[in-house]
């Protein structure tokens, strides 16, 4: 396979422990460029990463002096990889919650589609935390409002990808979106800008503590950030963005992509 100068994967990681070396391995497997952006990691993760990206070509690593969090640790990451002539990015967990065999199906339709933001619509294990399952299905009611329909089949799932232009020009000016409400922020933003949303399934994985499973989640911290996120989007949505939110939706519903990912993908 020829290594692709569009499409890279970016992996942010915060204190992933060992995990991080065996997903970045499974990754490189898939023959795409992969960024890895440390987000002011304390932990030693980065050092296997760091003598492997010395004979690894396709490997770069990138740390940040401080956690600055998800979505700030993605945007360092678009930055850099706009710089070098990169023009798009499927961002995914560095925890290994995201199988690598999704990745090539997901670059492929986005190189179809280079306009679009390719969303991973996931396919549940029956492992998975009850907390998180019906915490989702508010989050994705609430995007469901924010978008004035369908659009977004899984505000949560991180793994997609980016237009970077679109991504940065969306979410940089802005100093929200810079944490675990990056994903959705991101998505909602992305849509009210025109970007074309495509749902395609993908599965998930979930880990135990002992099988080396991290979450820097924290419930109150962040589920009162991502309250006030959906609360300043509904009221920019009710001022502001549903007339143009309304045309970009009768465009879409006139494309052909929207009808193949969407509707086949209905819930």
């Amino acid at each position: 396979m020829t290594v692709s100068s569009t499409h890279l994967v970016l992996l942010p990681s915060f204190n992933t422990g060992p995990k991080l070396t065996a997903v970045v391995t499974e990754v490189l497997r898939q023959g795409w460029p992969v960024l890895v952006v440390i987000d002011g990691s304390d932990d030693g993760s980065e050092q296997p990463l760091l003598a492997l990206e010395k004979t690894e070509p396709s490997l770069t690593v990138r740390s940040l002096p401080k956690n600055s969090g998800k979505g700030a640790a993605v945007l360092a990451g678009a930055h850099y990889a706009l710089a070098r002539g990169f023009t798009h990015a499927l961002v995914m967990d560095s925890d290994g919650q995201h199988p690598a065999a999704s990745i090539s199906p997901f670059m492929e339709i986005s190189r179809e589609h280079p306009n679009a933001l390719v969303l991973g619509k996931p396919l549940f294990p029956s492992n998975i935390p009850i907390e998180r399952l019906y915490g989702r299905k508010l989050s994705n009611g609430l995007v469901w409002v924010e978008l004035l329909g369908t659009g977004v089949k899984d505000t949560l799932f991180g793994f997609r990808v980016y237009p970077l232009f679109s991504l940065v020009a969306t979410l940089a000016p802005r100093r929200t979106g810079r944490r675990y409400d990056f994903d959705t922020e991101a998505a909602v933003r992305m849509a009210w800008s025109g970007v074309l949303p495509l749902n395609v399934a993908a599965p998930v994985r979930y880990f135990s503590q002992a099988e080396g499973g991290v979450s820097h989640y924290r419930y109150v911290r962040d589920n009162l950030r991502m309250i006030s996120m959906h609360a300043n989007l509904l009221v920019e949505l009710v001022f502001r963005r549903w007339p143009a939110l309304l045309r970009h939706r009768r465009l879409w519903k006139a494309n052909p992509a929207w009808l193949r990912f969407n509707r086949c993908t209905s819930s």
